[in-house]
């Protein structure tokens, strides 16, 4: 049901954002956007590797593939890397996962940010003759969000069966979580401490307010990300949950929060660095410099336009795998365990979102007073100066008012030197 009313939640909100701001807050807005996100997720993925080496989840595993009896299972089905990427941006291509005999298909996510935006910034240049349009976008925006309220009713009953699904699919869901205990560990310890620390601290440094308080209004989409594993199902209760609890502009929530859960994967960018440092680890291939640096660049730049889906992660780490030149066959391994992990990738990687539209908006309501307070300084009231106007020249002679001091004074004080 949530996915239901992304694809109209996504163009309505870009265009009724970019329409409701002018185009120079739209630049200044999109350039702290897209600043805060590379920056974040540049920073998840330096920690996944850092804690990739320092508890080295894949030393000593070489034995997985025996024990999870996955040694005969044949190779993923993944399609090279150039066809990945061009998956990532067709809308019309359905392609095999990791998972033999499943298919997946996602709509065009980032095509549909791009065209939004474009359409809301020409409608703004309309003027006068585009207003109907932006009224009409604005009002199904809203209709789309009334939808949203209805759904949140249901979300708890939801929850339950989409997780409990999952844990009785598991055939031996403890040997499973002990054979690959140290990986699961290593990226939900990753997730902790870039959703926990770093991603709070950014924002308290950004804004000088507490980031507990602001992700307590958030619960809703948290669990919601953790049932579907889908940052794009959980937009619709994350831009409700951030205007009602959070109180962030409307504007600003439905011109970021659909970009950032296109380009900003923080949580999916620890998952992917995580998972090819233990594939590393466990073909015993020490990484060197200019591998560590390729898994950082591709972990940033694949997550641009990533699909928001359950298991989306997963072509991206084949990429990552291809650039360094290690074997895609163990990604079997990583599935085995999919779904316990893209759940927290999920909530920070929405958490990275709301808190990156906490901090415009506080950004912008803090231009906004700088900029009321300089025309309050610069309005200046004009006052008649009768003194000056009296002491203009001393050849001219004035009639100074009639006043009882002055009525006694001698006359010839009135007359000017002439």
């Amino acid at each position: 049901m949530l996915r239901m009313v992304i694809l109209p939640l996504v163009v309505c909100s870009l265009v009724s954002g970019a329409a409701s701001l002018d185009t120079r807050s739209l630049g200044r807005l999109g350039g702290i956007a897209v600043a805060y996100f590379l920056g974040t997720t540049l920073l998840a993925s330096g920690l996944a590797v850092a804690l990739g080496f320092i508890i080295r989840p894949g030393a000593g595993a070489s034995a997985l593939n025996t024990q999870l009896e996955l040694q005969g299972r044949p190779a993923p089905l993944l399609p090279p890397p150039s066809r990945c990427l061009r998956m990532m941006t067709d809308p019309a291509v359905l392609h095999t996962s990791a998972r033999a005999g499943e298919f997946l298909s996602w709509m065009n996510i980032l095509g549909l940010v791009l065209f939004a935006l474009v359409l809301g910034v020409a409608l703004k240049k309309l003027g006068q003759e585009g207003e109907d349009l932006i009224r009409f976008f604005n009002s199904f925006n809203e209709a789309t969000m009334v939808l949203v309220t209805w759904i949140m009713w249901y979300v708890p009953i939801g929850i339950m069966f989409l997780v409990g699904s999952k844990i009785v699919e598991m055939e031996d869901i403890v040997l499973l979580v002990t054979s690959l205990g140290k990986y699961i560990f290593a990226s939900i310890l990753g997730h902790i401490i870039h959703g926990g620390i770093i991603l709070p601290l950014i924002y308290f440094a950004a804004t000088r307010q507490n980031p507990y308080r602001f992700l307590l209004g958030l619960i809703t989409p948290f669990a919601t990300a953790f049932a579907t594993c889908s940052s794009s199902a959980t937009l619709p209760s994350m831009m409700k949950c951030v205007e009602e609890n959070n109180g962030v502009d409307k504007r600003i929530s439905r011109f970021i929060l659909p970009i950032g859960a296109t380009v900003n994967m923080d949580g999916a960018a620890i998952f992917q660095c995580m998972a090819a440092v233990f594939i590393a680890q466990l073909n015993n291939v020490d990484l060197n410099p200019g591998q560590i640096f390729t898994i950082l660049v591709t972990a940033t730049a694949s997550s641009v336009g990533a699909a928001g889906v359950p298991a989306g992660g997963v072509l991206t780490i084949a990429i990552i795998l291809e650039a360094i030149g290690l074997p895609t066959n163990d990604l079997s391994l990583i599935l085995a365990v999919d779904w316990i992990v893209d759940r927290t990738t999920t909530v920070v990687n929405v958490e990275g979102d709301a808190l990156g539209a906490g901090i415009l908006n506080y950004l912008n309501e803090k231009d906004k007073k700088e900029r009321e307070q300089e025309l309050k300084e610069v309005t200046v009231e004009a006052v008649a100066n009768n003194k000056s106007e009296a002491e203009t020249s001393p050849l001219v002679t004035h009639k100074n008012p009639v006043s009882n001091t002055s009525s006694t004074a001698d006359p010839e004080s009135k007359e000017s030197v002439l």
